[in-house]
């Protein structure tokens, strides 16, 4: 494996799901700081795990070798993630105002019906030219 491969799948797989991770864990102490009523912590977290599949999957059809944990994810952002977001959505709907979190978060749902595609459909048309 030459180390130029190696240093893609490190930064692919495993330093982005860890910024990421950093990334829900800075918003939810910020959250707990600024003493949110019924943060949504779970809500953020699916965001962020969903976003952060979406990038990992087009990361890897650009940059790697497709795999089978690779299909899982878009298995995932196909079919369980547009119910989880739209579910999101639907929930803060009502509360969207509450504070900048929840209207962040009711924003990320609904913009997922739109990025998701849009995604699928340039790493389509990319894999095609490849």
């Amino acid at each position: 494996m030459k180390i130029m491969e190696f240093i893609i799948g490190i930064t692919i797989h495993i330093l982005i799901p860890l910024i990421g991770f950093l990334y829900f864990i800075h918003f939810r102490n910020r959250m707990k700081n600024e003493n949110i009523q019924k943060a949504p912590t779970l809500e953020l977290f699916v965001v962020f795990a969903t976003y952060g599949a979406l990038l990992i999957v087009a990361l890897t059809k650009l940059f790697w070798n497709w795999s089978g944990m690779a299909s899982l994810g878009v298995f995932y952002l196909v079919l369980v993630a547009p119910i989880m977001m739209g579910v999101i959505s639907y929930r803060n709907r009502k509360i969207k105002m509450n504070t900048k979190y929840h209207k962040w978060i009711y924003s990320s749902g609904i913009l997922y019906f739109v990025v998701a595609p849009l995604v699928f459909l340039l790493l389509f048309l990319i894999g095609e030219n490849y």
